[in-house]
């Protein structure tokens, strides 16, 4: 065998011992998301489709008779321990660290404060109170591989967002992820029974950068809300933010960094006016979202590209479900223009609505989005490939409307509910496979 190969050690079990008693769902979960909570609203910060994801997951494990406790870090001194999030989910404010502040970049030296007062939640319990712990994100995943240690219990994981796939897709000028995340990452994959990615792009990239078991990574895609996400009212969400029946509103949604590159946005925006004139006199950019990471070194960089290139731009904070939906609907299209994305719950939040999406064609895009059938993919992100894009969609009418009648249906095929399906699949894989059955042999 080769050094550092794993030898599984099996036991001799009675096969009745084992399907049904094993297969069960987890009575409860311990949910860790450090860096943010799923009570943040999603946008600006560190905020994003990972709040999303935790809130519909958790909200629905609930309602299937798993109860679900998040641990998040506090941050603020106001907040209470404990929120129900919904019924038979909690939310507990973890004090570690000071309350204000602090970037997501300091966190890993209060890991130990976090873990800490995981722990000290769980010795008030009677033992065996979780089932199982899912961490999300690589600084969760260091709290809850300490507490798999101690609770003796399996642990899952998500990572969201990879530093090595970040640093491979990075953005001009942006910060390398730095060493520590990418050392922090390899030991949660090595240390974790089950990984959760969110695409069979994921998947790969665990896989080829960080050396995972294909046999232990599930992927199972995350969903949307079909409910709080609609486009019923299109004509009167359009009345409603003063857009006129000539306007073509092109809208971006989320954090405002590097990253997500809404400036590659702008400069097609700049360079589909220079030719096409008209069609640029008719164009709306919307942004709505705050500065987040890198990009609140210069908070009003976007806006002031937009003015030096002589793009009319309209900017929004982060807002809630209802209104965002308005916002949704009330586009011509919904423009995706990242680096990098594990999936882009923006995407299919939007289609939805009923609204096509033109987005960067990388990691979890193209399952996000059904390219020529509910949106189009972009092959890179040089702006005039991005103008080009943008003046085929924004001329063709009957391409518009024949991806709005095709963004729904895509929508439709994802839903929270299947995400759940997947999740508890791959609970009860690891319940029934925990990777301390696995050594080091050699």
């Amino acid at each position: 065998m080769l050094p550092g190969a794993r030898a599984r050690i099996v036991y001799p079990v009675h096969p009745a011992d084992l399907a049904i008693p094993l297969r069960r769902p987890p009575r409860r979960v311990a949910m860790v998301s450090v860096h943010t909570s799923p009570l943040d609203l999603p946008g600006t910060g560190d905020a994003g489709g990972m709040n999303v994801y935790i809130a519909e997951v958790s909200r629905r494990l609930a309602q299937r008779g798993t109860e679900v406790e998040v641990f998040t870090r506090a941050t603020s001194g106001g907040q209470p321990a404990t929120v129900e999030l919904a019924e038979g989910v909690l939310v507990h404010n973890v004090t570690a660290g000071p309350f204000e502040g602090l970037p997501k970049e300091d966190l890993p030296g209060q890991l130990c404060a976090m873990t800490a007062g995981v722990l000290r939640r769980e010795a008030a319990r009677r033992e065996g109170w979780y089932d199982l712990i899912h961490s999300h994100y690589w600084l969760s995943g260091q709290v809850g591989w300490l507490a798999k240690e101690r609770w003796a219990v399996p642990l899952v994981h998500t990572m969201h967002t990879m530093g090595r796939v970040k640093n491979r897709d990075l953005a001009p000028g942006d910060r390398p992820e730095p060493e520590l995340r990418i050392i922090g990452e390899q030991q949660v994959v090595d240390a974790a029974d089950r990984l959760v990615a969110n695409t069979q792009a994921e998947r790969n990239d665990l896989v080829s950068l960080y050396d995972a078991d294909p046999d232990l990574v599930d992927v199972v895609l995350p969903g949307v809300d079909l409910d709080a996400f609609h486009g019923r009212d299109r004509a009167s969400a359009r009345a409603a933010l003063g857009y006129g029946p000539d306007d073509l509103v092109v809208l971006f949604v989320g954090r405002i960094q590097p990253l997500k590159a809404p400036d590659v946005l702008v400069r097609a925006a700049a360079e589909l006016a220079r030719l096409d004139p008209g069609l640029g006199a008719r164009l709306r950019l919307v942004f709505c979202g705050g500065p987040s990471g890198s990009g609140t070194e210069h908070p009003t960089a976007l806006a002031d590209l937009a003015a030096e290139l002589g793009v009319p731009a309209t900017f929004h904070a982060a807002t809630d479900r209802a209104r965002l939906r308005r916002q949704y609907a009330a586009a011509d299209v919904v423009a995706v223009p990242s680096h990098s994305e594990s999936f882009g719950l923006v995407a299919l939040e939007a289609q939805a609505c009923g609204t096509p999406v033109l987005a960067a064609d990388v990691g979890g895009l193209p399952t996000a989005v059904a390219d020529g059938r509910s949106g189009l993919l972009v092959a890179d992100h040089d702006p005039g490939t991005w103008a080009g894009a943008l003046g085929t969609l924004l001329r063709d009418d009957e391409l518009r409307g024949r991806l709005a009648a095709g963004a729904r249906g895509h929508a439709e095929s994802l839903s929270w509910d299947r995400t759940v399906d997947g999740l508890l699949d791959s609970y009860a894989g690891a319940l029934a496979a925990p990777r301390d059955a696995w050594q080091d042999a050699g």
